[in-house]
């Protein structure tokens, strides 16, 4: 499993999370989302293009590659369980979302997939 740093998955996973809403993803709606000035966007963009994480296309819309994806989405799948649960233990749903954000990148893969494995099987059951 690729390691990248936070920044990066932040940026991979806002990339997923817009796209998934069917639109064109473009630097400004990315600037939008992580409230980010648009100079900052574009040189994270530039990086995230030379590491082959992402294209642009024609039109300038940004679109994950299948390397991309792959962080964007273990990254997503981690905020989702992490989110949804804290939500369900009571916490507000703005903070589990704000909290959820900084424990996807800290928790460690042995960490999550435990947390993983017993939510599973508590909603299993």
């Amino acid at each position: 499993m690729e390691k990248v740093s936070e920044s990066v998955e932040d940026y991979l996973e806002t990339i997923l999370m817009l796209s998934k809403s069917g639109n064109i993803v473009r630097s400004i709606d990315i600037a939008n989302v992580l409230d980010f000035s648009r100079p900052s966007v574009s040189i994270a963009v530039k990086n995230l293009k030379e590491s082959g994480y992402i294209r642009v296309e024609e039109g300038g819309s940004v679109v994950l590659t299948s390397r991309g994806q792959e962080i964007a989405q273990r990254v997503y799948e981690r905020h989702k369980l992490i989110s949804d649960w804290l939500v369900y233990l009571g916490v507000d749903e703005t903070i589990a979302l704000r909290d959820a954000c900084k424990m996807e990148h800290g928790i460690s893969e042995d960490s999550y997939q435990a947390l993983k494995r017993h939510i599973e099987e508590w909603q299993a059951s």
